[in-house]
C-alpha cells in the first residue's frame, strides 16, 4: 500500500499502448491492470473518460503523454467535464495539458453520481482556462476519494484550484499526498478540503488513522481573487466528529503561502500540524486557526514564518480538553497584530516593520525576498522542541536543511542564502 500511495514506480509492467487524437478512445476501454497508454502530441477534443478502470497497488494502469514540448492538449467541451473519473482504482494521469476555454467544466472531476474513486495519481498536469467562475475547479472531487496524489502540476487563474469533497459533507477526501504544486491567481480557494459527516461504509475504505500530507506547494493569490465572494488561498475542514476519522489529521509543511488581497492565507480547524512554512501577506491578515463547521482539535503550530499587514496568527483555542493538545510556539511572526489567542511568549514577535531587523530581505520582491533569520536577535530557544519529533521532516527546514535544536521559524539559523 505504501508504494503505490506515493506513487512510486511498480515493477509490475503489463501492455503499453501508444495512441494519438484519433484512436485514444478505443484503447482506453481495453487497459488492464499494468497497462500503459502513451499519447502522442497533439489536440485532444474529446476528454478523457477514467471509466471504471482498475489497476492494482503492485501494476497500476497509466495514462500519460510526452514530458516535453509539444504536449497532449486536453480542450474542454460544453457540458462535460475534461477528465471525468467513475469508479476508478490504481490510476495514474501524467503530463497533460488541460485547456479549459473559459468553459463552466471542471479539469479533473472525480463525479459526484460515482460511488467512489481511490488511488488515482495525478502527476505533471498543467491546467489553464478554467476560471469561468470561482465554482470552475481544477481538480475536484465529488464522491468518497482517498489515496489520491496530487504533485508536480500548475494550476494557473482557475475558479477554485483543488476542490476535494463536497459542501455537504458527505464526499470524503481521505489519505492524499498534495506536494510539489504550484497554485496561482484563482478566484477563490488555491485549495480546500471540505469537512467531513460520517464515513460511508464502502470496499477498502480506510477505517482507521489516516493522515493527508500536503507539503512543498505554493500557494498564491497575488494576481487573483475574487472581492465579492472572497476566499483563503487554503481551507482544511474537520474530520468526521465521532467513528472511523475521527482521528485523522492534516501534516501541511513545507509550503510558500503568498498574497491574498480580500481575505487570509490559511484557515483550518480539527486536528492540524502545520510547520515549516513561509507566509506572506502584504494585504492582511496570515494564518487563522478557528471553527468553521465545527472546533479546532489537536493543533500544532511551529517552526514558521509569518509576514503579514493584519494579523499574524489568530488561534480560537479548545476549551480545556485533554484529549487534544493544542500548541502554538517557534514561530516568527511580524504582523500589525503578531497573535490573537495565542501566547507571545513562545515565539518571536514583532511589529511588521521590525522584520527588517530579524530577517534578511523580508519585503524585497519575489526573487530576492529572503526570510532568513539575520543576527543574534532569532536565537531564542524553544521548550516545545522535543514535541517536534513526532512529525515527518520536522528537523528539515523550509529548504530541506537539518536544523539545530532551538530554531525559530521556517529556517534554519547560520544560513545566509535560501535553496
Amino acid at each position: 500500500m505504501r508504494l503505490q500511495a506515493f506513487g512510486l514506480s511498480s515493477a509490475f509492467a503489463g501492455t503499453t499502448y501508444t495512441a494519438d487524437p484519433d484512436t485514444y478512445l478505443a484503447k482506453l476501454k481495453i487497459l488492464e491492470s499494468g497497462a500503459h497508454l502513451q499519447l502522442m502530441p497533439g489536440e485532444y477534443k474529446h476528454g478523457l473518460p477514467v471509466l471504471y478502470l482498475h489497476g492494482t497497488e503492485q501494476a497500476p494502469i497509466t495514462i500519460s503523454g510526452p514530458n516535453k514540448e509539444p504536449r497532449a492538449v486536453f480542450v474542454a467541451r460544453r457540458g462535460h467535464n475534461t477528465v471525468s473519473i467513475i469508479n476508478s482504482s490504481y490510476v495514474t494521469i501524467r503530463n497533460l495539458d488541460l485547456d479549459g476555454r473559459n468553459l463552466p467544466v471542471d479539469g479533473v472531476k472525480c463525479e459526484g453520481h460515482a460511488d467512489w474513486a481511490h488511488h488515482i495519481t495525478l502527476d505533471g498536469l498543467r491546467i489553464r482556462g478554467h476560471g469561468n467562475n470561482q465554482q470552475t475547479v481544477g481538480i475536484s472531487t465529488k464522491c468518497p476519494a482517498w489515496g489520491w496524489v496530487i504533485r508536480n502540476s500548475v494550476i494557473e487563474a482557475a475558479g477554485t484550484g483543488l476542490y476535494l469533497g463536497n459542501s455537504d459533507g458527505r464526499a470524503p477526501f481521505i489519505a492524499g499526498l498534495i506536494e510539489h504544486n504550484l497554485i496561482v491567481d484563482t478566484l477563490g480557494y488555491n485549495l480546500q478540503i471540505k469537512h467531513q459527516l460520517s464515513r460511508p461504509t464502502l470496499p477498502g475504505i480506510p477505517d482507521g488513522n489516516s493522515t493527508t500530507i500536503i507539503r512543498h506547494n505554493v500557494f498564491s493569490k497575488a494576481r487573483g481573487g475574487s472581492k465579492e465572494t472572497a476566499r483563503p488561498n487554503m481551507l482544511v475542514g474537520h474530520w468526521p466528529l465521532t467513528g472511523s476519522g475521527a482521528n485523522d489529521k492534516y501534516l501541511i509543511y513545507g509550503n510558500f503561502f503568498y498574497q491574498n488581497p480580500h481575505e487570509s492565507l490559511f484557515q483550518g480547524e480539527g486536528n492540524i500540524a502545520l510547520y515549516n512554512n513561509l507566509f506572506v501577506n502584504h494585504f492582511g491578515d496570515a494564518m487563522q486557526i478557528q471553527p468553521h463547521n465545527d472546533t479546532t482539535r489537536a493543533i500544532s503550530v511551529f517552526y514558521n514564518t509569518v509576514i503579514a499587514k493584519g494579523t499574524g496568527i489568530t488561534f480560537t483555542r479548545r476549551d480545556h480538553d485533554p484529549m487534544y493538545p493544542q500548541f502554538i510556539t517557534a514561530n516568527i511572526v511580524f504582523a500589525k497584530s503578531p497573535m490573537r489567542g495565542a501566547a507571545l511568549g513562545k515565539n518571536l514577535t514583532g511589529e511588521l516593520d521590525e522584520a527588517r531587523e530579524y530577517l534578511i530581505t523580508p519585503f524585497a520582491p519575489l526573487g530576492k525576498m529572503n526570510l532568513m533569520p539575520s543576527g543574534a536577535g532569532t536565537r531564542k530557544h524553544s521548550e516545545e522542541s522535543m514535541r517536534f519529533d513526532i512529525y515527518p521532516e520536522a528537523d528539515l527546514d523550509f529548504d530541506g536543511s537539518l536544523h539545530a535544536t532551538g530554531r525559530m521559524g521556517a529556517y534554519a539559523l547560520n544560513r545566509d542564502r535560501p535553496r
